[in-house]
Formats: structure tokens, C-alpha cells, sequence
């Protein structure tokens, strides 16, 4: 029996799909890795704008205050080998599978193929870089389907090693969890209808934006009070909000919104990215040993073109051509 699973568990549920919903889910899983006519691509916030230095900790156990959010653990020197030994990583060994908290419904990133049933995309693909890393096995997963305000929750309580679902790195969240060295630069957007007229979120005053709760996309909206923030478990449940006319215009990271409208063709994404997401893996702060053997690990698939692979498999033809790698910061020791 394959050692992969998949489980449903979370504090948020999404409410049932419209069967119209389900009907353009299905066909825009179909076509993921298609590029869209409506998706007005722009190029992503430069990784290379990100600081490469931070100040040194006292100690490498230590974190220093947050100077510099995308300050992660320095990988060993010696590799990974050595590091199997740690509680942090052998107790993952000895239970023989590796938990992950990810989406299951956002196409490109983390989404169930509706043909095979296994949850596959980019994030998807760096868990099971981890897992390989440890039992010579990028199957040995267990897959919990979790939502965005659950990603925290699930760490803090140990009831997942690792949070592989488009979670961007900064200070608020350093002092709650740990992260890996930022592994991808999204930028946020927003989706309004193909007839639309706005160009940005500025144009939409007065009007119910979506983005889900406990995202930093929701956050972002208290820049724009003349909006009408609406916040919703998930993208997807956005996504059926918008198709029921009940949320004008959706946002999110443009790695989202690209999986969103290859699932609804009525719909359009606009305007320049207006913020930048650095995306991190996440993991409890006290597993500072895991969070070194999992930057060694994305940083020998950038090394080895592992990453690159994934990012031309699941996000080249949304996204364009891809861009240099985030280049890692080891500031925390």
C-alpha cells in the first residue's frame, strides 16, 4: 500500500460547490499548465530586491528580533546526512511518513487532480523534495487539507511537520512559527469579471473584494477602506462567491488568481502585482534543526534544477518564463 494519504481536517470548512462550479473546477484542473487569453501577466517583484545580509544572532539558537523577516537558518555545512540524527527529523523517520498541512483547491500550487485524485502542484512539489530528502522516498507523505487560517494552528500544535500552501514569510508570523529561506516571490492582484473596467483595486470602491481569512491578502485590504472587504475560508470559496454574484472582485497572490481563472473563463486578472509575497515553508519555531535540513533541501533543488522543473511544469505558462530563484538568507545563525 502506497504510504501516501490523504486527509480532510481544518477549524474552517468551505461550503458545498455549486455544480456549475464543480463543472469549471474540473475543467480547469483539466487545463492546468494552459495559459489563459484573459491572464494579463506582468513580471513578478525581483527576489534579488530582498535583502541578502541581517544582523548576526547570539546565538544560532537564538533568533535575532526581526530585522529581516526572510532570515531563516543556515543549512549545515556538512549536508543533511549528519541531521538525521535529530529528534526534529528522526522522530519523522521513525513515525515513516512526513505530515504536511496543504491546500487541495488551489490549482497550480496545491489542488486535487480530479482524474487521479492526488493532490499535486508547486508547493506540493517541495514537500515531497523534503520527503525524499529523508527516507530516499518523495511518497512517504501524509497530505492534511488545510485552510489558510489553519496553517498557524496546525504548527503551533505539532499536528503537522511542515506547511507547504502559499504562505508568505513576515515578522507577525516569526514570532508565532518558523519558516525555510524564501522559496518563491508572488505579488498580490485581484480578479474582477472579463467586463470589467478596473484596472486595480483603486477602481473598486464600494464594490465586496474576497480573499480568505487569516491571509495576508485580507490584510492588505485595510489600505483600501473605500473596498468592501469580504473574507471567506478559502480562494475557492471566493471563487463560488464570485460566480454567484455574491463578491464583486477577488485577491489574492497572482500564483492564485492564475489558477482561478483557468477554472473560470468569465473572469480576468488585472493590474501590476502591488505588494510582494515572499513565499516560505513553514514549521514550528522550537524545530529549528528541521527548518536547517529543510533549507539544504531547497537549496540543493535550486542547485540541481529541481526547482526549476516544477516551476516550468506547474506555473511557466501562467506566470512566463522562470525567474532566478529567491536567493536564501541565513541571517537567523
Amino acid at each position: 500500500m502506497s504510504a501516501l494519504r490523504i486527509r480532510r481536517t481544518g477549524r474552517a470548512r468551505s461550503s458545498r460547490l455549486t455544480l456549475g462550479v464543480v463543472v469549471v473546477t474540473l475543467f480547469g484542473a483539466l487545463l492546468a499548465g494552459c495559459s489563459s487569453s484573459v491572464y494579463e501577466t506582468t513580471a513578478l517583484p525581483s527576489p534579488s530586491a530582498a535583502p541578502t545580509t541581517a544582523a548576526p544572532s547570539a546565538s544560532p539558537t537564538s533568533p535575532p528580533a526581526c530585522a529581516n523577516p526572510l532570515a531563516s537558518y543556515a543549512p549545515p555545512p556538512a549536508g543533511f546526512k549528519g541531521m538525521l540524527q535529530s529528534p526534529d527529523i528522526s522522530n519523522i523517520e521513525k513515525r515513516g511518513r512526513l505530515i504536511v498541512g496543504v491546500s487541495a483547491d488551489t490549482l497550480l500550487l496545491g489542488a486535487r487532480n480530479p482524474i487521479s485524485g492526488k493532490v499535486e502542484g508547486f508547493d506540493i512539489d517541495m514537500a515531497h523534495l523534503v520527503a525524499k530528502a529523508i527516507f530516499g522516498d518523495a511518497n512517504k507523505l501524509e497530505l492534511r487539507v488545510i485552510t489558510a487560517a489553519d496553517r498557524i494552528p496546525v504548527l503551533q500544535d505539532k499536528s503537522v511537520d511542515l506547511v507547504a500552501r502559499n504562505m508568505t514569510i513576515n515578522c507577525a508570523r516569526w514570532a508565532q512559527i518558523g519558516f525555510s529561506a524564501e522559496y518563491y516571490r508572488s505579488g498580490q492582484k485581484v480578479l474582477v469579471p472579463l467586463d470589467s473596467t478596473a484596472t486595480s483595486l483603486a477602481d473598486l470602491a464600494g464594490k465586496r473584494v474576497c480573499a480568505p481569512a487569516g491571509s495576508t491578502s485580507l490584510d492588505k485590504l485595510k489600505d483600501f477602506p473605500k473596498v468592501i472587504a469580504v473574507s471567506a475560508p478559502t480562494h475557492t470559496e471566493c471563487l463560488v462567491r464570485f460566480q454567484q454574484a455574491a463578491v464583486d472582485a477577488i485577491t489574492g497572490d497572482d500564483t492564485v488568481l492564475a489558477g482561478l481563472v483557468a477554472q473560470d473563463p468569465y473572469a480576468k486578472v488585472v493590474g501590476k502585482a502591488f505588494t510582494s509575497e515572499p513565499y516560505g515553508l513553514g514549521m514550528n519555531k522550537e524545530h529549528t534543526d528541521l527548518i536547517r535540513f529543510v533549507n539544504y533541501v531547497l537549496a540543493q533543488a535550486e542547485a540541481d534544477g529541481s526547482w526549476k522543473a516544477s516551476y516550468d511544469k506547474w506555473l511557466a505558462a501562467a506566470l512566463g518564463p522562470a525567474p532566478a530563484p529567491p536567493v536564501a538568507n541565513y541571517g537567523r545563525g
